[in-house]
């Protein structure tokens, strides 16, 4: 008699084990936020304008060894963001989108590498990539600077080739190295130095998250590494250095350094400073009382060598960077891809469903856009220059309220919090809008100045110039840069020239006769002949 068939029953089959939905989630929200970025936001003066231009002024001169702004050597950033500028203009033609997308294509590569860092650091639980790439795509900060033109994502990614390469040399592959050193050089050709702040400290730790190293030979080959991150970055500095002149040379190899230890060390922020920020810069993981529970869990049951090699990363700098006083919220963008590898761990122990707390920050920030749209935000309205529109904050207030229910019928907390995290920045950006345009659009006023030189008409900057309209546009001459009795002297000389004057309101700018006039950050800017820009002068400001 044969026996009875038994039943078995097999375990459900989890649809992304491998995490590569969550991955590609991840990317989707990526583009969708950089679309939105380049529809709502200009380029923003001075920073964005002035890397742009730094790298216009570099193809118009042909010229790729040496940035240069309004004309003279420019030392105070390598030149690898401005090659990848030119690398797109070379392909497509000089155009405003292309800079636009080289910080979004790094930020994707960040997400992958964050991807592959799970899977190296925890074989065993492949979907741990994905979570981590979700909660680094929807992390506030990550998500502005992805979206800028700035140079901080770019850092992350080298960073975490770096740490790609450090990994594969503690599991005895003698490339490892060798990427590291790739890494340290490519970065401090982004950056300069500071990428060794973001990967010695997790190197020096390795016998603690990784015990059993041969310290002899972890610490040699990491010596190595070093070096050849430094012949790469030489490899450019040295002809730079000698194209540029003396003063560039000095700059780069010393003045530039030695200016930023002493601004570093000047006790500007106090030790502090980054600590209130983190909500916000971290939103809406670091609000979420389940993140610090799954957290508060994983501690208790032990460390494993992943968790080590997070903290390792993340902890040593985030301390010195509150040490040294100089401090800018995108220095801890490279810290990001640690803390969103971080969460997804201790997530994936400790799964949770309800977000009532960011969803309800999320329900109050819909709230108050909606009063700044209406006028009752008083302190608002005096520095706007328009309102914002009302629709985006009641859209986000219904988005949060969506959010709260899907947590409670049990849908995932990581891609729930995230969706929202992302839909949050893309309806604050639309919100903000009308009031960002008129303030920080000055492209129109570039091509004023431009078809005053086009003219063969001198044109000065009555302040500091940050070279912010050489590439909006497209400007192939300097402006002068003049103050006070050198501009009043300028003025008087050249009755024919024109002078960008920045005033400190935009009570008046009715009935300026200018060229061209509009708000301008917290003022105005108008571009007017050198009679009126005399007149004006008792009433300018330094910009």
């Amino acid at each position: 008699m044969k026996p009875k068939a038994t039943l078995t029953m097999t375990p459900r089959h989890n649809p992304d084990s491998t995490g590569r939905g969550l991955l590609l989630l991840s990317l989707l929200l990526l583009a969708v936020l950089t679309a939105a970025a380049i529809l709502t936001r200009p380029l923003i003066p001075i920073d964005e304008t002035r890397y742009v231009s730094a790298a216009w002024e570099m193809w118009l001169r042909g010229d790729f060894l040496v940035p240069f702004k309004n004309g003279a050597p420019y030392s105070d950033k390598p030149p690898f963001l401005f090659w990848m500028f030119q690398a797109g203009w070379a392909l497509f033609g000089v155009n405003d989108w292309w800079p636009r997308l080289v910080l979004p294509l790094f930020s994707a590569g960040g997400l992958l590498l964050t991807f592959g860092l799970a899977r190296r650091l925890w074989p065993q639980r492949a979907g741990l990539g994905g979570q981590a790439a979700l909660v680094l795509a929807s992390a506030s900060l990550w998500i502005v600077f992805s979206t800028s033109v700035m140079f901080d994502v770019m850092l992350a990614f080298w960073v975490l080739i770096g740490l790609h390469g450090v990994l594969a040399a503690t599991d005895g592959k003698r490339g490892g190295f060798a990427v590291l050193g790739v890494a340290i050089g490519l970065g401090v050709l982004t950056k300069g130095p500071v990428i060794l702040l973001n990967l010695l400290p997790v190197v020096a730790l390795a016998p603690w998250w990784n015990p059993g190293l041969k310290w002899g030979r972890w610490f040699g080959g990491t010596l190595l590494a070093v070096l050849l991150g430094a012949a790469i970055a030489l490899a450019w500095a040295i002809p730079a250095g000698f194209s540029g002149g003396e003063a560039y040379r000095n700059a780069i190899f010393w003045g530039q350094t030695a200016h930023r230890m002493v601004e570093s060390f000047a006790h500007r922020r106090p030790f502090w400073w980054y600590v209130p920020l983190l909500p916000v810069l971290l939103f809406p993981w670091f609000v979420w009382p389940g993140f610090w529970r799954a957290l508060a869990h994983h501690r208790r049951v032990g460390l494993d060598r992943g968790t080590r090699f997070c903290l390792a990363w993340m902890l040593p700098v985030f301390i010195a960077f509150c040490f040294i006083s100089g401090k800018q919220p995108h220095y801890l963008v490279p810290l990001f891809p640690a803390f969103a590898l971080l969460a997804a761990r201790v997530l994936a122990d400790r799964p949770a469903f309800r977000v009532g707390v960011p969803v309800l920050l999320t329900m109050g920030l819909g709230v108050a856009l909606m009063l700044a749209a209406s006028g009752k935000i008083a302190a608002f309205n005096a520095e706007a220059a328009a309102l914002p529109a009302s629709w985006p904050g009641a859209l986000l207030a219904l988005l949060a309220l969506a959010a709260w229910v899907a947590g409670r019928r049990g849908f995932p907390a990581v891609p729930n919090l995230a969706l929202l995290g992302a839909a949050t920045l893309v309806l604050v950006q639309l919100a903000a809008k009308p009031s960002i345009d008129p303030l920080y659009d000055i492209k129109a006023l570039a091509l004023a100045i431009s078809d005053v030189q086009a003219q063969g008409l001198p044109v000065a900057n009555a302040a500091r110039y940050h070279a912010q309209y050489q590439f909006l546009g497209r400007l192939q001459t300097p402006l002068l840069e003049l103050h006070g009795a050198e501009l009043k002297r300028w003025l008087a000389e050249h009755p024919e020239g024109y002078a960008v004057i920045y005033l400190k309101d935009r009570q008046q700018l009715d009935a300026i006769p200018a060229r061209h006039k509009q708000a301008y950050r917290g003022g105005a800017a108008v571009l007017v002949d050198a009679r009126t820009a005399t007149g004006l002068l008792p009433v300018h400001i330094e910009n």
